[in-house]
């Protein structure tokens, strides 16, 4: 004889097993939410009221006169792009030799400031501490600083590039050590193996494809970056073009803009190319 199921069982009880749970409902923010949405809408209306805000008849404005920026630049003056060429050359060089200055100072200094690597406590808040100070400066504060050290010239846009990229690097370096599985490392170590040779034939083996393809990005940045460095004095093209743009003489400047996009666009790329050879595919 057949067994008669209950028709009248609840929604529960006729809810498929699968079917996923039902979002959370809205709750109530908490007084330190509600403190710091009730902060960022009074930087809003502040912002908004201080001008901040962009204005539609700013922008009518504005497109008028980038119009008329266009039409003087085209075409592209190439009179002398003998001059710009080499300003570019120093610029790349620059950012390039800042890059492997950073790169390779940032190596240290994220193996100090690694839980699992560091020698000392002390170490690690110092080390952490001297990249959060690399990081949170602007690399142009830092060309600012160091054209007053060393004077004007690429050398201070390299020291200054060397600094932001040990702020970048370093900190990703550091994550990347302290991503290491750490049973490895106790391995290693308990087996009697120097701290030394942990480092060399654990540690960085592991995280060099990360390393490679962080220090791929910090050389694009630094490349941008490296282009304005030369508004304050830290040499480069940054210098040429501001001179351009003071004079306006717009179809010069529109030239150098052109060798800016077509390096940086080529740095870009080559960086992208060795990323995906060297991480399998996977950049």
């Amino acid at each position: 004889m057949a067994v008669q199921t209950n028709k009248t069982g609840t929604a529960h009880d006729r809810m498929p097993q699968d079917m996923p749970a039902p979002p959370a409902r809205y709750r109530r923010p908490s007084a330190f939410t509600f403190a710091v949405l009730l902060a960022a809408a009074a930087f809003l209306i502040h912002g908004w009221s201080q001008g901040a805000a962009v204005s539609l008849a700013d922008l009518v404005t504005g497109a008028g006169r980038f119009g008329e920026f266009l039409t003087d630049a085209f075409p592209p003056d190439l009179k002398r792009a003998g001059p710009i060429l080499h300003s570019l050359l120093v610029t790349f060089e620059m950012a390039l030799l800042g890059t492997l200055i950073g790169v390779a100072l940032s190596v240290p200094l994220a193996i100090t400031a690694a839980r699992n690597t560091t020698p000392h406590r002390l170490f690690y808040i110092v080390s952490r501490g001297f990249i959060s100070v690399c990081r949170t400066i602007p690399d142009l504060v830092w060309a600012l600083i160091f054209v007053i050290a060393v004077g004007l010239g690429p050398q201070a846009g390299v020291l200054a590039i060397a600094v932001d990229v040990m702020g970048f690097c370093g900190r990703f370096f550091a994550d990347a050590i302290e991503e290491m599985d750490d049973g490895v490392l106790e391995g290693m170590r308990s087996s009697g193996a120097p701290e030394r040779a942990v480092i060399l034939g654990t540690v960085l083996p592991t995280c060099l494809p990360s390393f490679v393809g962080t220090s791929m990005f910090a050389l694009e940045q630094a490349t941008r970056s490296s282009v304005v460095l030369g508004l304050v004095g830290a040499g480069g093209i940054g210098i040429e073009l501001s001179v351009s743009m003071a004079l306006l003489r717009y179809d010069e400047a529109l030239t150098i803009i052109l060798a800016i996009f077509i390096v940086v666009l080529g740095v870009e790329r080559l960086s992208a190319a060795l990323r995906r050879r060297i991480l399998g595919g996977k950049a």
